[in-house]
């Protein structure tokens, strides 16, 4: 077993590596200056359409709203990232991590634009009548048939990475949470997870959807008004911290507490693996989640998909990396959720920890119903939708099964077929990228919006 774990390591750090990260910056570089980097200069346009989002279109085929879609993908990425992925980030990098982490996400948006359009662009209709997309079917439909096996590789990945990631090291993290916090009995969480998983994914995508749209607005906004308070108790601290993470971002941080220092490198390599493992812009997970929304356009529906990435990095993660920096306890030598458990426990001596546990919680229950719905997507292009029932049931046992086991092993290799789930989406993003300029390029002619203009009114007639 040591020599399967050492093995799979070195894949990890092979394909987690320099080359990974410069390969999904790279992309979402290069489709920011096709696109003449509209994906920054509609940021206000976005929430505008997120807004709008809120009701379909007349007619528009699919099965939630856009909104309801944009938060089903929201809850599989905003999770344990945004607490402890921004702690060991800033934990190991330093608070000049945080910077890499805006660079990639403002990068990312341009990314999860063209995942977005790409899917529902070349979506298709199910056994069920159901609107079905993501990189696989934007491979098929778009790349024709001698790249369809990169499309079932595509699908064979995030299958199979989605009890691990999306599944287990949630529930796990869940039930540690909660142990720690309330002394709650890793079975006792595990089984009410399972019986509350079961219950949602019986509804399939509608049911997940309208659990999303209210639980993902909650969780959300709870976190940012909690972290905001913190940073009201230390607002004397702010401008300081501020000052940290550019200062940081391009010199080396200087050793201080617990913390050893950190180089440049260093800052840049965890802040944009942890704002990718955070956003999971060059994944294409979230094209699968937004194929099933209610749209007329994929112009549209880009718009309101690439917010989720300025929400749950800029805005969510930010406040994350803020609350560790203002308090102070980011050079305490801890990492990870128990470093962020250490921000509130400062700020809010007595419930501090009970607090994050709940937020933790919720954090990472969303991130199983969404990934439960790309996995099931991913496993129905690979075998069809007779899959849906046994894989609802197994994906509910491994909710379960991950409460109450160890998983370094199974971290070790669901984080490994994420990456590999990166490769096919980003080789079809660049051959596709095309699409993505022309399509863009008409639907904003069409309006007579330039591209590199930010104008809400249009939008939001």
């Amino acid at each position: 077993m040591e020599t399967l774990t050492q093995f799979v390591t070195a894949i990890n750090d092979l394909v987690w590596g320099p080359p990974m990260l410069i390969a999904i910056l790279g992309t979402g570089l290069f489709l920011q200056l096709r696109l003449k980097f509209m994906p920054v200069t509609k940021i206000i346009a976005g929430f505008v359409m997120v807004w709008r989002g809120r009701k379909a279109a007349p007619g528009a085929p699919g099965e939630i709203t856009p909104y309801a879609a944009l938060m089903t993908a929201l809850a599989a990425t905003v999770g344990t990232g945004n607490i402890a992925g921004v702690a060991t980030a800033i934990a190991v990098g330093g608070p000049g991590a945080m910077f890499w982490m805006w660079m990639t996400a403002l990068v990312g948006m341009a990314t999860k634009y063209a995942e977005v359009l790409l899917a529902v662009h070349y979506r298709e209709t199910d056994d069920h009548g159901e609107q079905i997309g993501g990189p696989m079917y934007a491979i098929k439909n778009g790349l024709g048939r001698r790249w369809r096996w990169l499309g079932a590789a595509f699908a064979l990945f995030g299958g199979l990475a989605g009890f691990g990631i999306g599944n287990m090291v949630q529930s796990n993290s869940i039930a540690g949470a909660l142990e720690a916090g309330f002394g709650i009995d890793p079975w006792v969480s595990g089984v009410v997870m399972a019986v509350i998983t079961g219950g949602v994914l019986l509804g399939g995508v509608k049911r997940i959807g309208a659990v999303a749209e209210k639980l993902v607005p909650f969780m959300c906004i709870g976190y940012v008004v909690a972290s905001l308070t913190v940073l009201g108790i230390y607002a004397d601290q702010i401008p300081a911290a501020f000052s940290l993470i550019l200062s940081s971002a391009f010199s080396p941080a200087a050793a201080t507490g617990g913390f050893a220092g950190a180089a440049v490198m260093m800052a840049m390599r965890y802040g944009v693996a942890r704002g990718i493992f955070s956003n999971e812009a060059g994944l294409g997970t979230a094209g699968i989640a937004q194929a099933a929304g209610q749209t007329k356009n994929p112009v549209e529906s880009g718009l309101v998909g690439m917010m989720g990435t300025f929400i749950d990095t800029i805005i969510v993660c930010t406040m994350t990396g803020l609350v560790l920096i203002v308090t102070g306890v980011w050079s305490s030598g801890l990492k990870g959720a128990a470093l962020s458990s250490s921000a509130f426990v400062t700020a809010f001596p007595g419930f501090g920890s009970q607090f994050l546990a709940i937020a933790l919680a919720i954090f990472a229950f969303t991130t199983i119903l969404g990934w439960a719905y790309y996995g099931e997507k991913c496993w129905e292009y690979l075998v069809g939708t007779s899959v849906e029932k046994p894989y609802r049931v197994l994906w509910t046992i491994f909710v379960l099964v991950g409460a109450v086991t160890q998983l370094d092993f199974v971290w070790l290799v669901a984080d490994t077929l994420n990456a590999f789930m990166a490769i096919p989406n980003l080789i079809s993003l660049l051959l596709l990228s095309p699409i993505v300029a022309k399509l863009t390029q008409d639907y904003f002619a069409e309006r007579r919006i330039p591209v590199g203009r930010a104008v809400v009114g249009e939008l939001s007639r």
